[in-house]
């Protein structure tokens, strides 16, 4: 009989999950969602400086972690890559550094700038990579699909959101036209899923509401982009309320369900689609919208500091950090 002689922080660090970097999207998201509010009611920008500040430093940790792991346990980080669900998070990593240029772009550009293209090479990079293992010859069963897998495409119309403003507008295009081809391609095959076939696991129903998120920040890109809502803007918009909507019928299923770092998945869709409302709000001129937005802030801030504390207190059990 063998016996582990591992140091249990060895145990814990091999068993860092990719997933953390889903703080780094809800945070960075909640960030410019407070933003976009403190510039909707010209407020000064006190609050998401300081919102800011908190989320690199929690960014900069789960950073650190990992590549602590990747260092030390090389092996264990090869298992996150070839597993079914956990490869989509890996581009997590690239959109929390394009959400922390966008959050930096009107205040320092010459910081945003480079972890601009930083992050936008990493999520060609990681985009292209998951892609391509997902068609190549991996044999992928439907019940390993979640909407989790919609994070790369997420990733691709992120670009834009700084890039426009710091004139990298062809490449934005790009990135961007790639996103909206994938979520098309993505949504169909998730809706299948969803619908055909066996309920996801318990601690991915959360994932649900990633649904919400390829539309909503489409929206924001596109105003980015084009400068004006438009029809199709409309569209996306409106495509992240139906999905809001959508989502919200299957609250009840999430009353019961343990406390897994899936649930941070609840986090930046909220965000992108309340920034998206004020987005609205500013082009149109609607009360509507910016009330909207509003609530759907209020809402963000109940979930950030409900699941900030439920992973504290996960972290504090030994919940966090373990063999699955």
């Amino acid at each position: 009989m063998s016996v582990s002689t591992a140091a249990p922080s060895q145990t814990r660090l091999a068993n860092f999950p990719i997933t953390f970097f889903a703080i780094g999207m809800g945070m960075m998201g909640f960030t410019l969602a407070v933003r976009a509010a403190e510039t909707t009611f010209a407020r000064s920008h006190t609050l998401s400086q300081a919102v800011l500040v908190f989320s690199v430093l929690l960014l900069t940790a789960i950073s650190a972690g990992y590549i602590a792991k990747a260092l030390r346990h090389p092996a264990e980080v090869a298992a996150d890559w070839h597993h079914p669900v956990k490869i989509a998070f890996f581009p997590a990593i690239s959109i929390s550094l394009l959400l922390l240029a966008t959050a930096l772009v009107e205040t320092a550009p010459a910081l945003a700038e480079p972890l601009w293209l930083l992050g936008t090479g990493l999520q060609g990079v990681l985009a292209l990579s998951v892609l391509s293992a997902w068609i190549g010859h991996r044999s992928f069963q439907t019940g390993m699909m979640t909407p989790a897998w919609f994070i790369p495409a997420v990733g691709n119309v992120i670009v834009p959101l700084a890039g426009a403003k710091l004139g990298y507008v062809e490449l934005s295009w790009l990135f961007f036209s790639g996103g909206l081809i994938f979520w098309i391609i993505l949504l169909t095959l998730v809706m299948n899923r969803l619908m055909f076939h066996d309920p996801m696991p318990g601690k991915m129903v959360p994932t649900l509401m990633i649904l919400v998120a390829p539309p909503a920040v489409a929206f924001t890109a596109w105003m980015g982009l084009e400068g004006e809502v438009g029809p199709f803007g409309q569209v996306l918009l409106n495509a992240g309320y139906i999905f809001a909507l959508l989502v919200a019928t299957q609250a009840s299923k999430l009353r019961n369900l343990p406390f897994a770092l899936s649930w941070w998945a609840l986090s930046f869709p909220i965000a992108a689609l309340s920034i998206a409302s004020f987005g609205y709000a500013h082009a149109a001129g609607s009360d509507a919208h910016r009330w909207i937005g509003a609530v759907l802030l209020a809402l963000l801030v109940v979930v950030i500091f409900g699941l900030i504390w439920r992973t504290a207190m996960a972290v504090r059990a030994g919940a966090i950090c373990v063999p699955e």
